[in-house]
């Protein structure tokens, strides 16, 4: 028994006692009765008090006004005893379809006593259930993991957890469109006094995701959809290779001004060795080729004769006639 039902119940049977005295109809002792069975039930098996304490009530019911007091009493306690069902289903058995069958129920009777205190944790009960379900889901059954995530959301539209958890099934999809607008969700939900360290978290996971994503598409010659996933990418942070495929793609595109900033950006964001900037100063040179600066492209190329870029730099250098 949960300590708020026992709270509930310290001081009713002594209030009782002392109304058995002064009572004589046999009617309201056996409500009475009901009522004193059911506190002892709660004891040992709250779940078989749920039925009694309900029993209380119809007894109470079909004997009128003057066992109002005793339904009052019963009808404080009952809400408690639905909720500690719901919760030990989840907590204690974990058998979560089972708890949210029982926490639907509990909230129905909490709302017809106007327990709202009891509605409410019912309601982070049922949160964890589906949150948990989804966790379940999440590796075999995509669509309905997002249902259970979306079921707690319905509940509390900010719970980081299934908000986190549903971007992450968007971006095991591939969804771009869906993942970017779930993981923002995530991030506005984050404190950045208290909660930097998710924040960053976050950010990384996004920015990560667009950059691969980019690369893929950009392998594919699919340049307008590398494009919009590098620009989705640059609200998360900032990274040399997101630059390097501006750069790569601009040249493509033979935008090479565009190309030459980007690679430049590059280039200033890689710590690396010179076999680690030989591709930033490559796509530099291509673009310092494309506009006409032959002089400055030879110098670039010669910066970019390292690694698996020496054979093509040197047959831009063959081709520039570079000195």
């Amino acid at each position: 028994m949960n300590l708020v039902a026992i709270k509930k119940v310290a001081g009713l049977l002594i209030i009782l006692a002392g109304l058995q005295v002064s009572l004589f109809a046999q009617e309201k002792n056996d409500a009475i009765k009901a009522f004193n069975e059911s506190v002892e039930l709660m004891k040992t098996d709250p779940v078989s008090a749920i039925a009694s304490f309900e029993n209380c009530v119809k007894i109470c019911e079909q004997i009128g006004d003057s066992a109002n007091d005793i339904k009052s009493k019963a009808i404080k306690v009952l809400p408690d005893l639905y909720y500690q069902k719901a919760s030990d289903l989840l907590l204690v058995d974990k058998k979560i379809p089972e708890s949210i069958g029982a926490s639907k129920t509990a909230i129905e009777v909490a709302k017809k006593y106007d327990d709202t205190t009891v509605v409410g944790n019912v309601q982070m009960i049922m949160i964890q259930a589906y949150s948990a379900m989804g966790a379940s889901l999440a590796a075999t059954d995509a669509e309905k993991a997002i249902l259970a995530y979306d079921s707690a959301l319905a509940i509390n539209p900010r719970h980081q957890a299934s908000l986190f958890n549903k971007a992450l099934i968007y971006r095991k999809m591939n969804d771009s469109e869906k993942f970017g607008q779930t993981i923002d969700l995530y991030i506005d939900e984050l404190r950045p006094d208290e909660e930097e360290p998710k924040i960053a978290q976050a950010n990384k996971i996004a920015l990560d995701y667009y950059r691969l994503a980019a690369g893929k598409a950009n392998q594919a010659n699919k340049t307008a959809e590398a494009l919009g996933l590098l620009n989705s990418s640059l609200k998360y942070g900032t990274d040399k290779t997101v630059y390097y495929y501006f750069a790569n793609i601009y040249n493509k595109q033979k935008k090479y001004a565009d190309a030459a900033i980007n690679a430049q950006r590059g280039l200033e964001l890689e710590t690396g060795d010179a076999d680690a900037k030989a591709k930033f100063y490559f796509e530099l040179g291509l673009a310092q080729k494309g506009k006409g600066e032959t002089a400055a492209a030879c110098e670039t190329f010669t910066n970019a004769l390292y690694g698996q870029f020496t054979a093509a730099a040197k047959a831009e250098k063959t081709n520039l006639k570079c000195k």
